[in-house]
């Protein structure tokens, strides 16, 4: 079990092991940068898994160490070190980055969100009907190195569109973000769907806006790894992996229980200053859009948990290129196939589904 000195441990003390392989009780724990509180509830679609209970990752020979960081630049500069073993992959600052620099040499082998888990909001009366409305505006983010800045980019380059005219205000999060809508320091919010409903969550009443259609079908989150430990730790990653799909499972089909057992195995999350009942409402309102994300879309015509597609790389590419304002980007890259990977996928998937979905609809704690 992780403690409170876990939840920051951050880069600077895991330098003298860089380049080593972590073991722990004989097994391999692979460190995720990341990029989300790991005490946040919302992501027991992975911790889930962890709890002796469901034992997903140590029956494998894994475990996962979380290592805070505050934006997807650094989890990067991270994975490029060697500091951690994985982390996101947001193409829209990813692809820019191993463009400029060749070394960055990572590939996405998991897509962890297979719908499109970004939001557009406003006030209710906001003139803002459509994405396009959005040129010229202030649009209020997370932080600034937040994903809401390119998000905003990629969607307006999708309607031919320039954010010349856009200035982007670090908002943060809950109280903070709504006092900004409300006071109308911004005229929009660009973030994720998770990010919205917590400010609803305080009482700011906001209005969903369309994301441009394009954008709309592409998936929200990757997971990568350098192309070494591809090649040297196969056999981890796919444990790993498979932990996650399977923890994804438990997770949709029971998420009270998920929850549950998030909170059993990081004490430091459980609520504090009101009852589990209302934190457990709570955070069925934050992930009631993002429990379907998890999943693949029913007409998804691949529906092995964490495939990719070379046609959906093509369009973040292209995507990517016009909202980075470089028309050279694709050539750049080289081979899209190379950002991406699915040979680990089959192996992923090698577990009885139904009976993760079975074990989940009548576990109790």
């Amino acid at each position: 079990m992780l403690t409170r000195r876990d939840f920051g441990l951050g880069i600077g003390a895991l330098g003298l092991a860089a380049d080593l392989p972590a073991w722990a009780q004989g097994l391999r724990v692979m460190k995720v940068a990341n990029t989300a509180a790991v005490n946040d509830p919302q992501q027991c679609f992975t911790t889930a898994g962890q709890h002796p209970r469901l034992n997903f990752y140590k029956s494998k020979g894994v475990d996962v160490e979380y290592v805070n960081m505050s934006s997807m630049t650094q989890a990067l500069q991270s994975l490029r070190a060697g500091h951690v073993d994985f982390g996101p992959a947001v193409p829209g600052i990813l692809l820019p980055a191993m463009a400029k620099d060749p070394s960055l040499d990572l590939v996405s082998v998991y897509k962890w969100l297979p719908r499109n888990a970004n939001a557009i909001v406003v006030k209710p009366g906001s003139p803002i009907r459509s994405a396009a409305d959005l040129a010229g505006k202030r649009i209020g983010v997370r932080s600034q190195g937040d994903t809401g800045i390119v998000i905003t980019k990629i969607m307006l380059a999708e309607l031919g569109l320039k954010d010349d005219g856009c200035e982007y205000i670090a908002i943060g999060d809950g109280a903070p973000a709504g006092a900004a809508i409300d006071n109308d320091r911004v005229d929009a919010m660009v973030a994720f769907d998770t990010a919205a409903a917590r400010i609803e969550l305080v009482g700011t009443k906001l209005r969903y806006v369309p994301l441009t259609p394009k954008f709309a079908q592409l998936g929200s989150g990757w997971l990568c790894v350098p192309r070494k430990l591809l090649k040297d730790d196969r056999k981890a990653l796919v444990a790993l992996f498979q932990g996650i799909a399977k923890s994804t499972l438990f997770s949709n089909a029971n998420l009270d229980a998920a929850i549950d057992l998030h909170w059993a195995t990081y004490p430091e999350s459980r609520p504090k200053g009101r009852s589990e009942d209302e934190a457990r409402k709570e955070l069925a309102f934050i992930l009631k859009d993002r429990r379907n994300s998890w999943m693949r879309r029913p007409d998804d015509p691949d529906q092995r948990m964490g495939a990719s597609s070379v046609a959906e790389w093509k369009a973040n590419i292209e995507m990517t290129a016009e909202s980075s304002k470089n028309p050279k980007l694709a050539s750049e890259l080289g081979d899209p196939n190379r950002l991406f990977t699915n040979e680990l996928i089959d192996d992923i998937n090698a577990f009885d589904k139904q009976a993760v979905i079975q074990m989940a609809r009548e576990f109790r704690l």
